[in-house]
């Protein structure tokens, strides 16, 4: 009897995309059979791209491979997502003790909703363990940020961020 595909999620707003959920992606790929990359979107909070850009922006910088999908979710729990889609694990990223609280409670509350879900954790390399949307947000701006902010993100987010600071 053929073993079902170890499928995970891996999640998150993607405003912008940073080479640090690149780096994620690229583990999970290794580690799963299946990997869906999903933008949560929460009608409360307040995105510089739209879902269409950020969606535009995740498959022009991710392989294409038949093991890697692009999707998103309303306004609902990461654990129901993943298990509406089959998947088993969800991926997270931790780069900080702050990071590791919070995604430690996320975790157990997962449990506590569906004990069915494993969530695998992730601690990026020292270069990428600073990096983060709201950072690079930052960092846009100021003469001369395009030389930094070009090596924090891929190619796509790059050009959304120009885009932006051009007036859209």
């Amino acid at each position: 009897m053929p073993s079902k595909p170890r499928k995970a999620v891996y999640a998150g707003s993607f405003d912008p995309l940073t080479n640090g959920h690149l780096w994620m992606v690229e583990q999970g790929l290794e580690l799963f059979d299946v990997l869906t990359v999903a933008i949560g979107v929460n009608p409360d909070k307040a995105y510089t791209y739209a879902l269409e850009e950020r969606l535009e922006i995740l498959r022009a910088s991710l392989p294409r491979c038949p093991e890697l999908e692009i999707a998103h979710f309303g306004n609902r729990y990461l654990v129901d997502y993943a298990t509406e889609i089959g998947a088993r694990y969800i991926l997270r990223g931790i780069r900080s003790a702050p990071d590791y609280e919070y995604e430690r409670g996320m975790r157990h509350m997962n449990a506590a909703l569906n004990d069915g879900i494993t969530t695998v954790f992730l601690m990026p390399p020292r270069e990428l363990a600073e990096l983060s949307s709201s950072m690079v947000k930052g960092l846009v701006g100021p003469e001369g940020w395009e030389e930094h902010v070009s090596k924090l993100v891929p190619e796509a987010a790059f050009d959304a961020l120009r885009n932006e600071v051009a007036g859209g």
